[in-house]
């Protein structure tokens, strides 16, 4: 899909974005008593304008924000639309080099194109001026394998991962299921046939996921022998039509449309979760992040009955979604300094390790908090070892699965599959017929992008 394409179809204009840099929902003053005479607040008066998608980490790093003013004197303009509409917005502007924005969060599925684009500006010499970053920051505390996704051909750094996002399950009313005598399926075979024994016990559906539907598909996608291109990156011809595909996409179809809620096609991921939480869905195939939240006793009311697993498994083998996001400036930002400075505070040490204490943030990227003995204490519910979940499924990334989301035409092949799931979903088209579509657009699509195929 072109960018000119884009804007037409969500109505979004650059003079759109613009006024919504302008006038963001949230404007954080401190809130606080001002900070100690003789105190040095060399960025006092700076306002910086930071987006970011609505994912638990940037949602409650809001929170905090009022503690960053009174810190250092900058006032955020902060921003967290949905994931579809943060993309259009952010592609749009970064594409026409404004200056609307000075932190954006680079999304996994556009690294390549708007890191290779030159959209975001390079940070190793943030981080290697010491006058800028102490060394008590920490650059290599990072997880190492979340940092080479945000490099460039040349080896530079373009942003600072937030999350290490894992694809996992979690069931909300575990009882329900050891009740049908059965445990957390290992299988797509024991998924489904566990949707069937539990579906409506209680008053409680059997099964949701999120509506952004290429990151809840692709693993079963994958797991039943398909993959949305031929070798990526090396091959990208679409392979959406496949036998593989189109078995993955009854099956999925079927899960979403016999075992969800009324109206599963129009959940987000935070409306499954909020279900889950209510005890009004069962089983989620999710972001461990999410997942996490069902046992928190301050928000969920399933906290004694959940439990947890990694991703079933299909025929060929186990392909959990793994993705991360990070911090970066965009090339046109007019306050790379203070932008620099949100970014060190919102990734500190102090403040995640808080988060986590505070807010149950259950996906970090600092390895000196993922090895500790207080994250894994806080991510073990009812027994279940949720940092072992995470960290198994991040190490099945060694195998390369997640390559096709990281080249730079994967969008338009994750629009076609977004629309063939809810077109199969929702009824309106066969598998079969839904999947061709999706494919012969994707060609399409690509070849508009000059691809050779």
């Amino acid at each position: 899909m072109t960018q000119n394409s884009i804007g037409r179809r969500s109505g979004v204009s650059r003079r759109r974005v613009l006024g919504t840099a302008a006038a963001l929902p949230f404007a954080f003053a401190s809130g606080k008593a001002p900070a100690q005479v003789g105190q040095a607040r060399p960025f006092q008066g700076t306002t910086i304008n930071v987006s970011c998608w609505s994912a638990p980490y940037p949602q409650l790093l809001q929170n905090y924000l009022p503690e960053f003013t009174e810190r250092t004197g900058i006032r955020v303009n902060y921003d967290t639309p949905g994931f579809p509409i943060y993309n259009q917005r952010a592609d749009l502007e970064l594409s026409t080099r404004g200056t609307a924005f000075d932190v954006l969060n680079v999304t996994f599925i556009y690294i390549s194109r708007w890191i290779n684009a030159g959209w975001f500006t390079p940070l190793d010499e943030f981080i290697r001026d010491a006058n800028k970053t102490p060394a008590d920051w920490d650059f290599a505390d990072f997880l190492p394998g979340l940092v080479t996704a945000f490099k460039n051909r040349q080896g530079q750094v373009h942003a600072v991962p937030w999350t290490a996002d894992c694809f996992m399950s979690g069931a909300a009313r575990f009882d329900l299921i050891r009740a049908a005598g059965m445990g957390m399926p290992d299988t797509f075979e024991e998924l489904e046939r566990m949707c069937a024994a539990v579906n409506n016990r209680d008053g409680c559906k059997a099964f949701i996921t999120e509506n952004t539907y290429s990151w809840p598909f692709v693993p079963f996608l994958q797991g039943f022998g398909g993959n949305v291109f031929r070798n990526a990156p090396d091959d990208l011809m679409p392979t959406l039509d496949t036998p593989e595909a189109i078995q993955a996409a009854e099956y999925f179809g079927r899960l979403l449309r016999e075992y969800g809620p009324e109206g599963a096609i129009s959940y987000t991921q935070d409306q499954g979760l909020a279900g889950q939480k209510q005890g009004r869905i069962n089983y989620s195939t999710m972001n461990q992040a999410l997942l996490v939240q069902l046992g928190d006793p301050a928000t969920s009311r399933v906290t004694a009955t959940c439990n947890f697993s990694m991703a079933p498994r299909g025929p060929a083998g186990r392909f959990p979604g793994i993705a991360t996001h990070g911090w970066g400036i965009p090339a046109g930002a007019r306050n790379k300094d203070a932008a620099w400075e949100f970014i060190k505070w919102s990734l500190s040490k102090d403040l995640i390790r808080r988060m986590m204490q505070e807010r149950s943030l259950g996906s970090v990227t600092r390895q000196s908090i993922i090895g500790s003995p207080e994250f894994r204490q806080r991510l073990t519910v009812n027994g279940v070892d949720i940092a072992k979940i995470f960290t198994d499924t991040i190490a099945t990334g060694a195998d390369g699965h997640m390559a096709y989301r990281t080249v730079h035409v994967f969008p338009q092949a994750n629009n076609q599959i977004v629309k063939a799931i809810e077109n199969v979903v929702s009824g309106q088209m066969a598998a079969r017929e839904a999947m061709r579509q999706a494919q012969a657009n994707t060609i399409a699509d690509l070849r508009r992008a000059g691809v050779r195929l």
